[in-house]
């Protein structure tokens, strides 16, 4: 997912995008009453597991707009967590456009920073990245 382009503000909008590993997410934050939706369904349908809809709403509770603002959020690529931490990621950028500073207090968290961990490439000669043929003495 390229990350080059900016943010967007439109009216009363804000378009940013997220991204950790191999997921990324668009998110479109406008004022409302705090509802969530995630590829046309609800954060508790999309991410039925407690502990993603905690990754996904902390920078939310952290600053205190989870009841004023609603997210549309696109995300693809990547497994569950690693899109949970996407979301995570363009709903901090967002915030930080609607409040800049909020920056502090995010970044702090880490919520500002993409998570740049990505599975290692395989190299010649090697069974896997780093994992070398089994030695054998004839």
């Amino acid at each position: 997912m390229a990350e080059d382009k900016k943010p967007t503000i439109k009216k009363d909008t804000i378009n940013t995008k997220g991204a950790r590993k191999t997921a990324g997410c668009n998110s479109r934050l406008t004022k409302g009453k705090g509802e969530i939706t995630i590829n046309g369904k609800a954060l508790n349908l999309y991410f039925p597991r407690p502990d993603l809809q905690n990754i996904v709403l902390k920078p939310l509770q952290l600053t205190g707009h989870e009841k004023d603002v609603d997210l549309s959020l696109k995300v693809k690529g990547g497994g569950q967590v690693s899109q949970a931490g996407a979301c995570r990621h363009a709903i901090s950028r967002a915030l930080e456009i609607l409040d800049p500073t909020l920056r502090a207090v995010l970044k702090a968290e880490g919520f500002m920073t993409r998570d740049p961990r990505v599975k290692e490439r395989k190299k010649p000669g090697l069974r896997r990245a780093r994992r070398a043929p089994q030695w054998s003495k004839r």
